[in-house]
Protein backbone atom coordinates (compact mmCIF):
# COMPACT_ATOMS: atom_id res chain seq x y z
CA UNK A 1 0.00 0.00 0.00
CA UNK A 2 1.23 3.43 -0.82
CA UNK A 3 2.50 5.72 2.05
CA UNK A 4 -0.59 8.59 1.53
CA UNK A 5 -3.20 5.70 1.41
CA UNK A 6 -1.83 3.86 4.53
CA UNK A 7 -1.80 7.62 6.35
CA UNK A 8 -6.08 7.91 4.51
CA UNK A 9 -6.90 4.44 5.73
CA UNK A 10 -5.15 4.95 9.29
CA UNK A 11 -7.15 7.56 10.26
CA UNK A 12 -10.37 7.10 7.85
CA UNK A 13 -13.65 7.09 10.85
CA UNK A 14 -14.28 3.76 10.34
CA UNK A 15 -17.25 2.83 12.89
CA UNK A 16 -19.63 -0.48 13.30
CA UNK A 17 -22.61 -0.52 11.06
CA UNK A 18 -24.96 -0.39 13.69
CA UNK A 19 -23.35 3.67 14.09
CA UNK A 20 -24.14 3.99 10.96
CA UNK A 21 -27.88 3.44 11.28
CA UNK A 22 -27.93 5.54 13.93
CA UNK A 23 -26.21 8.26 12.61
CA UNK A 24 -28.33 8.77 9.74
CA UNK A 25 -31.61 7.99 11.94
CA UNK A 26 -30.33 10.80 14.47
CA UNK A 27 -29.72 13.23 11.23
CA UNK A 28 -32.71 12.48 9.52
CA UNK A 29 -34.59 12.84 13.07
CA UNK A 30 -32.99 16.30 13.69
CA UNK A 31 -33.93 17.92 9.96
CA UNK A 32 -37.53 16.52 10.44
CA UNK A 33 -37.88 18.12 13.69
CA UNK A 34 -35.76 21.50 12.66
CA UNK A 35 -38.02 21.99 9.64
CA UNK A 36 -41.10 21.24 11.91
CA UNK A 37 -39.89 23.84 14.35
CA UNK A 38 -39.55 26.44 11.26
CA UNK A 39 -43.25 25.70 10.12
CA UNK A 40 -44.50 25.98 13.94
CA UNK A 41 -43.28 29.49 14.52
CA UNK A 42 -44.91 30.70 10.70
CA UNK A 43 -48.30 29.32 12.01
CA UNK A 44 -48.70 30.92 15.16
CA UNK A 45 -49.54 34.38 14.13
CA UNK A 46 -52.31 32.50 11.92
CA UNK A 47 -55.56 32.53 13.65
CA UNK A 48 -56.68 28.96 14.56
CA UNK A 49 -58.97 27.80 12.25
CA UNK A 50 -56.73 28.82 9.64
CA UNK A 51 -53.58 26.88 11.54
CA UNK A 52 -55.74 23.56 11.51
CA UNK A 53 -56.54 23.69 8.22
CA UNK A 54 -52.88 24.14 7.13
CA UNK A 55 -51.15 21.73 9.98
CA UNK A 56 -53.99 18.71 8.17
CA UNK A 57 -52.37 19.67 5.04
CA UNK A 58 -48.72 19.48 6.35
CA UNK A 59 -49.84 16.30 7.93
CA UNK A 60 -51.61 15.00 4.70
CA UNK A 61 -48.17 15.75 2.87
CA UNK A 62 -45.99 14.34 5.69
CA UNK A 63 -47.90 10.70 5.04
CA UNK A 64 -47.19 11.22 0.91
CA UNK A 65 -43.68 11.97 1.13
CA UNK A 66 -43.15 9.36 3.60
CA UNK A 67 -44.94 6.94 2.28
CA UNK A 68 -43.87 7.94 -1.23
CA UNK A 69 -40.32 9.08 -0.83
CA UNK A 70 -37.93 9.31 2.31
CA UNK A 71 -39.28 5.15 3.49
CA UNK A 72 -38.28 4.11 0.51
CA UNK A 73 -34.95 5.67 0.66
CA UNK A 74 -34.46 4.65 4.03
CA UNK A 75 -35.13 1.30 3.45
CA UNK A 76 -32.66 1.48 0.30
CA UNK A 77 -30.11 3.33 2.75
CA UNK A 78 -30.20 -0.07 5.00
CA UNK A 79 -30.11 -2.22 2.43
CA UNK A 80 -26.43 -0.53 1.11
CA UNK A 81 -24.86 -0.22 4.46
CA UNK A 82 -26.63 -3.65 6.14
CA UNK A 83 -24.73 -4.92 2.66
CA UNK A 84 -21.23 -3.80 3.44
CA UNK A 85 -19.03 -6.49 4.13
CA UNK A 86 -16.97 -5.20 6.68
CA UNK A 87 -18.36 -4.78 10.35
CA UNK A 88 -16.47 -0.67 10.42
CA UNK A 89 -17.51 1.05 7.72
CA UNK A 90 -16.30 4.98 7.23
CA UNK A 91 -18.97 7.26 9.47
CA UNK A 92 -19.74 9.39 6.40
CA UNK A 93 -21.06 6.06 4.56
CA UNK A 94 -24.17 6.62 5.95
CA UNK A 95 -25.10 8.53 3.39
CA UNK A 96 -24.59 7.58 -0.62
CA UNK A 97 -21.95 9.28 -1.69
CA UNK A 98 -24.36 10.47 -4.71
CA UNK A 99 -26.32 12.40 -2.10
CA UNK A 100 -24.14 14.67 -0.65
CA UNK A 101 -24.56 17.31 -3.65
CA UNK A 102 -28.50 16.93 -3.55
CA UNK A 103 -28.51 17.64 0.07
CA UNK A 104 -26.22 20.98 -0.09
CA UNK A 105 -28.55 21.60 -2.91
CA UNK A 106 -31.81 21.26 -0.53
CA UNK A 107 -29.53 22.93 2.14
CA UNK A 108 -29.03 26.20 -0.01
CA UNK A 109 -32.59 25.96 -1.27
CA UNK A 110 -34.19 25.57 2.35
CA UNK A 111 -32.21 28.52 3.34
CA UNK A 112 -33.46 30.65 -0.11
CA UNK A 113 -37.14 30.12 0.70
CA UNK A 114 -36.38 31.15 4.29
CA UNK A 115 -34.71 34.31 3.63
CA UNK A 116 -36.18 35.64 -0.03
CA UNK A 117 -39.19 33.58 -1.20
CA UNK A 118 -42.31 35.27 -1.91
CA UNK A 119 -44.67 32.44 -0.83
CA UNK A 120 -46.03 33.59 2.57
CA UNK A 121 -44.73 32.02 5.58
CA UNK A 122 -48.13 30.36 6.51
CA UNK A 123 -47.79 28.18 3.29
CA UNK A 124 -43.84 27.49 3.34
CA UNK A 125 -45.22 25.80 6.35
CA UNK A 126 -47.42 23.40 5.33
CA UNK A 127 -43.60 22.11 2.96
CA UNK A 128 -41.77 22.45 6.16
CA UNK A 129 -44.41 20.48 7.85
CA UNK A 130 -44.31 18.01 4.97
CA UNK A 131 -41.12 17.29 4.55
CA UNK A 132 -40.11 17.44 8.60
CA UNK A 133 -42.68 14.97 9.26
CA UNK A 134 -42.06 12.26 6.11
CA UNK A 135 -37.94 12.64 7.05
CA UNK A 136 -39.28 12.20 11.14
CA UNK A 137 -41.27 9.02 10.17
CA UNK A 138 -38.74 7.52 7.69
CA UNK A 139 -36.09 8.42 10.66
CA UNK A 140 -37.74 5.50 12.53
CA UNK A 141 -36.53 3.03 9.99
CA UNK A 142 -33.25 3.64 11.01
CA UNK A 143 -33.54 2.94 14.49
CA UNK A 144 -36.04 -0.09 14.42
CA UNK A 145 -33.21 -1.14 12.02
CA UNK A 146 -30.20 -0.44 14.67
CA UNK A 147 -32.43 -1.92 17.61
CA UNK A 148 -32.61 -4.98 15.91
CA UNK A 149 -29.18 -5.42 15.06
CA UNK A 150 -28.43 -4.55 18.77
CA UNK A 151 -30.72 -7.27 19.35
CA UNK A 152 -28.74 -9.72 17.45
CA UNK A 153 -25.62 -9.06 18.82
CA UNK A 154 -26.64 -9.74 22.43
CA UNK A 155 -28.24 -13.04 21.16
CA UNK A 156 -24.85 -13.98 19.48
CA UNK A 157 -23.14 -12.94 22.80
Amino acid sequence: MKPELHFLHKYKPAVHKIWLHLLAGMVWLGVGIMLTAFSSRWLQPVGLSSMLLLILAGLVLATLIYYFGFSKLAQKNIRRISAYGKERVCLFAFQEWKSYPLVAFMVLLGIYLRIYSPIPKPLLAVLYLGIGGGLFLASLHYFANAINMFKAQSVKA
